[in-house]
């Protein structure tokens, strides 16, 4: 059976969980998702996400608990990646002042620059339609306190912006998201990220 992990040390976990569930149930398969707070299983995954939460606090635990390390050693194998929000930061090459201000860790699997807090604090949070490139139709995306991507590396394929600001991206098997799918009723980019993972398996048949 496929794995599916979720960064589980701080953050929107247990809604990632739950879309994870539904999105599968949607496609009619079947996968065991796991919650990673210690090293050891992500080397097991099959995909990994990566959740929402305060990305200083998520960074310094992961490297204390050997998982950063571990993350980029399934980057590099190929594993299917989703960062959300805090994630999308932590997946970075470069981050603003802000990120070097707090020595925020970043894994640097995206040749990306990211500003932490490119739409304000928690009161400025909103929802906003979204044109996604994957996707047939547009997106109701939550951003809660959100970042954004503001420089890209030639390798990086811009998926939405709002204005300059870049919102969606991936890079090979890495997929970051400024905004928070587990919190809509639309799968499509949870869908988008399992057909990584399933396609991965497939190739592999």
């Amino acid at each position: 059976m496929m794995r599916i992990g979720v960064i589980a040390i701080q953050g929107n976990v247990s809604e990632h969980v739950d879309a994870l569930r539904r999105a599968l149930a949607e496609r009619g398969a079947d996968a065991d998702i796991v919650t990673i707070k210690h090293s050891g299983i992500v080397p097991t995954c099959d995909g990994l996400v990566l959740p929402g939460g305060e990305s200083t606090t998520l960074g310094r635990l992961m490297v204390r608990e050997g998982i950063a390390d571990e993350i980029r050693g399934a980057a590099g194998r190929g594993v299917p990646i989703l960062g959300t929000c805090a994630g999308l930061i932590l997946l970075a090459s470069e981050g603003d002042v802000q990120v070097k201000k707090t020595h925020q860790h970043l894994l640097c699997l995206m040749d990306t620059k990211v500003n932490r807090n490119a739409f304000g604090r928690q009161r400025e949070s909103f929802e906003a339609q979204l044109e996604v490139d994957v996707l047939d139709s547009p997106y109701n995306a939550v951003f809660i306190r959100a970042p954004a991507i503001v420089e890209c590396g030639d390798d990086v394929k811009v998926l939405a912006r709002i204005g300059d600001l870049v919102v969606a991206a991936e890079q090979g098997n890495v997929l970051a998201l400024a905004f928070h799918p587990e919190l809509t009723d639309d799968m499509r980019l949870h869908q988008y990220f399992l057909d990584r993972v399933f396609g991965r398996q497939d190739e592999s048949c």
